[in-house]
């Protein structure tokens, strides 16, 4: 079903908003593993119960990615996506303010839910705001804003203000307050939503299971391990990797550095394969983003130069986030308008399992006492699945997803 000719607005508000909300977005999903060992000194954690506090907001990922894209086709995408920007931005803030390890654990699982609900509502968004031979374009410039915000993060974290590690969540959590009015007045409500609800109700109808009849089965399972291995590794690095760096005697600020790398080698390399996606085959896309993903792990693993660590997580960044990138722009297409929004999250939803499974495993890995390169290489395997999953997925559709 083809229901992109339905827009005739400019896409310019729709996915500049939704960048600004994305930025956000990526600053707090990257805020807790930035303010790691911080929050651990603070609050007298171990590596076990610090992998429980990275994987608490995860956790709220799940059921906010699979409720936030149920709800978009029922009332609305901006409804929806405004109603999530208030709740990460009140509990990336009610974070700063935890009293225990308990009130933390809570405060990020509820930041988490409103997280999740947000992502499958800014691809909803992006992808229906413009013809589909530039869905890939759109969700990429949208996309970039998570690993910049994850750049601002680190930023912040390092900027030596007093109790740093809480000013990272008192900006996370105001700047998302202070964009709602401007959801409110200006994002326009995906005009693609509007023509297929007023053609035949589709978003009354219980879609899930809609995901498995009329051959939709094979398509929605493969989409789910692809997001559960590839969320699995890329959410490893993005709790981890500055405290994996500090175990491997780089010095903070140093690992910081490190962490800004990872977030812009990410933001480039989603608007590239933004690009490419409309240019390339995707299975020549999906084989080199995948090999790289493994290289980068090995060259982060095996590094002991601090300009050495700073290229590879460059090249993790670009490489596993760009991964991610073309997942989230070639999800939407799998579904048509009715249940775009119950597709991408559920897909979402399954991928967060693997991204609340990656911080909990390293966690536990670093408390038996593997090293940082063990911990790494360890998630060799899922990108080897995750990758296999996608190419059997676009097998013999090389015309429909040039």
């Amino acid at each position: 079903m083809n229901t992109t000719n339905a827009c005739v607005r400019s896409p310019v508000p729709t996915i500049g908003l939704c960048f600004i909300v994305a930025l956000f977005e990526g600053l707090d999903v990257q805020s807790a593993g930035i303010a790691g060992p911080a929050i651990a000194a603070h609050f007298g954690l171990s590596p076990s119960m610090m992998g429980a506090v990275f994987s608490a907001s995860i956790i709220g990922l799940l059921p906010g990615a699979l409720v936030g894209g149920w709800l978009a086709d029922r009332l609305g995408r901006k409804r929806v996506l405004i109603v999530a920007v208030i709740i990460f931005g009140m509990f990336s803030l009610a974070t700063a303010m935890a009293w225990s390890f308990e009130s933390l654990l809570m405060m990020r699982f509820l930041t988490g839910v409103g997280l999740g609900a947000a992502m499958p509502n800014l691809i909803a968004l992006a992808s229906e705001a413009v013809e589909q031979r530039s869905h890939g374009q759109a969700v990429s410039i949208m996309y970039c804003g998570l690993p910049l915000g994850g750049a601002i993060a680190v930023l912040i974290s390092n900027a030596d203000l007093e109790d740093s590690w809480k000013a990272v969540f008192y900006v996370g959590g105001v700047g998302p307050l202070l964009v709602v009015p401007l959801l409110c007045l200006w994002l326009p409500e995906s005009a693609v939503y509007h023509a297929q609800k007023e053609r035949d109700h589709c978003a009354r109808r219980p879609y899930l299971r809609v995901l498995f009849q009329q051959g939709a089965a094979r398509s929605t399972l493969l989409l789910w391990v692809s997001y559960f291995f590839t969320l699995m590794v890329l959410y490893l690095l993005q709790n981890w990797l500055p405290s994996l760096m500090m175990s491997q005697g780089l010095v903070r600020s140093d690992a910081g550095t490190v962490q800004v790398a990872l977030n812009l080698g990410g933001a480039i390399g989603s608007l590239l394969m933004g690009l490419l996606m409309d240019r390339w085959r995707v299975t020549a896309l999906i084989v080199s983003m995948y090999l790289g993903t493994v290289a980068a792990l090995a060259g982060l693993g095996f590094s002991s130069q601090f300009y050495s660590m700073v290229i590879a997580a460059f090249a993790a960044g670009f490489f596993s986030i760009g991964s991610q990138l073309v997942l989230y722009a070639l999800a939407p297409r799998f579904y048509p308008t009715g249940i775009r929004g119950t597709g991408v999250g559920s897909a979402l939803a399954v991928g967060r399992l693997g991204s609340m499974s990656g911080p909990l495993v390293a966690g536990q890995m670093l408390a038996a006492g593997s090293g940082g390169a063990m911990v790494l290489m360890a998630a060799t395997p899922g990108i080897v699945v995750a990758a296999a999953a996608m190419l059997f997925l676009v097998a013999g559709q090389h015309r429909k997803w040039r």
